[in-house]
């Protein structure tokens, strides 16, 4: 576990759990017909279906019968990170032993960053990137260029890119002109990104921009449905985990405590850590709206389910065998099979439960993944 300033609030959280004896990656794994990949969310957002998982009691209902299934006095905890368009389009320049210039086409997905304007990425062609390469955005010479990078550095998977914004520009202004929406794989394998997923991928919670995926069960969200929430006794607390692309990398080892989870920077404040903890006194559930959000909130969580302000890093892996610290329940959207999600719901439901609700999704036709709909796993009803 790595430690930091205690006496400032950051810190960073390690592997915190322990995983059941025999659980092997194939556990987790599951049949999903691509037919029930979502591309596009439903509208209006609530209107998305809802699988609601009370014990052993499964029932169907749609997300904008929330204020109906909890009770007043539990608290909801969102992520109120906001995507930023991450996916960029240029074009390498590099000047050849004469003094030529060579150009390729180059893509690039922006996935953390880093001090002094500098940004670890995933780029196609990688391989034909090296220290020294300038990258513009976008690519050509019809347009002006908003973005110069100059590669610094080319990891196994990753580049490290300096990036400076040009036309007197903001880095966060440029990219909302020039970049793309970091659609996860399996819709942009299907589609392109569009105008629609501006909106469409972004939460109506979204204010602190970092993140490279949305905190999906969020997107169900309108300001209607909050208003609701608020008129039963149902209150909201926001904390921030600023989503990476390694949400979506797939689990490679069969020995699943083997697996070692990507680190994401989060903050719990104080304000939100109090309203936490007064719920929990008050006999109010806590109840996440997403994984990023209930990973934030174990991570700043002590042995006794007090939660402390957080500032830095988290790479806690929960799987089964994990004891939940301050979490009653969890909303979320459907997981890929053999995935760090698909245990992470295991843990708070039970493994054979959790398969026994995805069965209940497949055969009614549930929408999966990141545009799909939303299930609210409460173990203890």
């Amino acid at each position: 576990m790595k430690t930091g300033d205690e006496a400032t609030g950051n810190r960073a959280i390690g592997n915190r759990a322990i995983g059941e004896q025999g659980l092997s990656l194939a556990d987790f794994d599951f049949e999903l017909p691509e037919t029930l990949i979502a591309t596009r969310p439903v509208r209006p957002r609530p209107a998305a279906r809802l699988l609601v998982a009370r014990g052993d009691r499964i029932e169907d209902r749609r997300v904008a019968d929330l204020p109906d299934l909890l009770r007043p006095g539990d608290r909801l905890v969102i992520n109120d990170t906001r995507v930023i368009p991450a996916r960029l389009f240029g074009e390498r320049l590099r000047e050849g032993p004469a003094g030529e210039l060579f150009r390729s086409r180059v893509e690039v997905l922006l996935t953390q960053a880093l001090p002094g304007g500098r940004w670890r990425a995933m780029a196609r062609p990688l391989k034909r990137l090296r220290p020294g390469d300038r990258i513009r955005f976008p690519a050509g010479e019809a347009d002006p260029a908003l973005i110069l990078a100059e590669v610094v550095a080319r990891e196994a998977d990753h580049a490290v890119l300096d990036l400076v914004p040009q036309g007197g520009l903001d880095l966060e202004t440029a990219l909302e002109r020039i970049g793309e929406m970091p659609l996860p794989p399996y819709i942009a394998q299907r589609r392109a990104a569009d105008a629609r997923d501006r909106e469409d991928y972004q939460t109506v919670f979204a204010q602190r921009p970092g993140a490279v995926a949305a905190p999906t069960a969020s997107l169900h969200f309108d300001a209607e449905l909050l208003a609701r929430l608020a008129a039963r006794g149902i209150a909201v607390s926001r904390v921030t985990l600023h989503v990476g692309a390694g949400t979506f990398l797939p689990v490679k080892v069969d020995d699943i405590a083997r697996h070692r989870m990507h680190a994401e920077w989060g903050e719990v404040s104080d304000e939100a850590a109090e309203e936490i903890n007064a719920t929990r006194r008050a006999g109010g559930r806590v109840i996440p709206v997403g994984t990023t959000s209930l990973r934030l909130i174990e991570s700043a969580a002590d042995e006794s389910g007090r939660l402390h302000p957080f500032r830095g890093e988290t790479d806690i892996f929960i799987r089964p065998g994990y004891r939940f610290r301050v979490t009653d329940g969890l909303m979320t959207n459907f997981h890929l099979p053999r995935s760090t999600l698909m245990m992470l719901v295991a843990a708070l439901m039970g493994l054979e439960r959790i398969h026994r609700i995805y069965a209940h999704a497949i055969a009614n036709r549930y929408r999966f993944f990141s545009y799909g709909d939303a299930s609210l796993l409460l173990p203890e009803e």
